[in-house]
């Protein structure tokens, strides 16, 4: 299994608009389990201790194997996600992908 976990830290905005972006987010990749060949698990996480400031949310993703983690980078689903609710937002973008 590969695991593929991403951390995003928002661009400055109103904390109300900040929680309406953060639920879409999650909404949209959340919603991506089922559709993508490969995809396990697929769970963001939107709500940090005070200690963390470092991040505003967090996608951890589990896929059968390193294909798999490919296909899901192009898949039409992902993409769509991807361009509409999180690029539009991110002010910085970290990422791990590793055997589990």
């Amino acid at each position: 299994m590969v695991r593929h976990v991403i951390l995003w830290k928002l661009k400055e905005m109103p904390e109300a608009e900040k929680a309406a972006v953060k639920a879409g987010i999650k909404t949209g990749l959340e919603g991506l389990a089922g559709q993508i060949p490969g995809l396990l698990e697929v769970h963001v996480y939107t709500e940090a201790l005070p200690s963390s400031a470092n991040a505003d949310l967090m996608l951890d993703t589990t896929f059968t194997d390193a294909e798999a983690l490919k296909g899901y980078s192009t898949h039409p689903a992902h993409v769509a996600v991807a361009n509409g609710k999180v690029r539009p937002y991110t002010a910085v973008r970290t990422c791990m992908d590793f055997n589990a």
